[in-house]
């Protein structure tokens, strides 16, 4: 474990990776940049959870496949025991690791050769409460997910209003809020609240949990 100074009002983020290179250059990338404060590099989940119980971190970016404890089950006890918020990075799009981290509490799930830039507005999105899902992913979700639906339970529409079914309908096929809004035309905030309603109603906690419920009609 390598344990870095850390610089106040930055987003503070920890490295979680097997593989030093990559650790190493990941530390370098993120630390050209103002915003983040690399607190900490780890060579598996289990060093991750540790750390993230005993200093403030940000944003945990986390790979699935580590020793000792791998990043999905790391990301359900950082969820359950810190307030760090897991961000899966991996060169592994496997479905199954996919919707377990989702269902482990991830916010964003990228893999390692996504852009730069792209990794950075996405720590922010996640460090600012959103949740964040690189597009490959998400149409790898919905592509298998959408072959399995004739077989899976359909969604009980009794529990949801038409404007609802609507939004998860539009969620499903990876419409952001400010689109969803132009297509219904109803503003951002309404469409935030019937989310809300939505989340409430299911005991979901985000919108990729939503898109896997609305394609399977099953709480992922």
């Amino acid at each position: 474990m390598n344990d870095l100074s850390q610089k106040p009002g930055k987003i503070k983020v920890m490295i979680a990776d097997d593989n030093s290179f990559v650790r190493e250059g990941m530390r370098i990338i993120l630390s050209t940049y103002d915003e983040f404060d690399v607190v900490a590099t780890v060579n598996d989940g289990q060093e991750a959870v540790a750390y993230c119980k005993k200093f403030p971190v940000d944003i945990a970016l986390l790979d699935v496949r580590m020793p000792n404890m791998n990043g999905v089950e790391a990301t359900k006890l950082i969820c359950e025991q810190t307030n760090t918020k897991p961000l899966i990075l991996t060169t592994f799009d496997d479905d199954e690791y996919i919707l377990d981290a989702i269902r482990n509490g991830a916010k964003g799930y990228f893999l390692k050769n996504t852009d730069p830039e792209r990794i950075r507005e996405a720590i922010k999105a996640v460090y600012n409460g959103n949740t964040i899902m690189q597009d490959v992913i998400m149409e790898k979700i919905k592509s298998n997910l959408t072959t399995e639906k004739e077989a899976q339970p359909k969604i009980d529409k009794t529990l949801f209003t038409e404007r609802e079914m609507e939004i998860m309908s539009l969620i499903a096929k990876g419409l952001s809020n400010k689109e969803i809004s132009k297509q219904l035309f109803i503003s951002e905030g309404t469409i935030a609240n019937y989310i809300t309603s939505i989340l409430g109603k299911t005991g979901l906690q985000h919108r990729t949990q939503i898109a896997i419920y609305y394609l399977t009609g099953k709480i992922r």
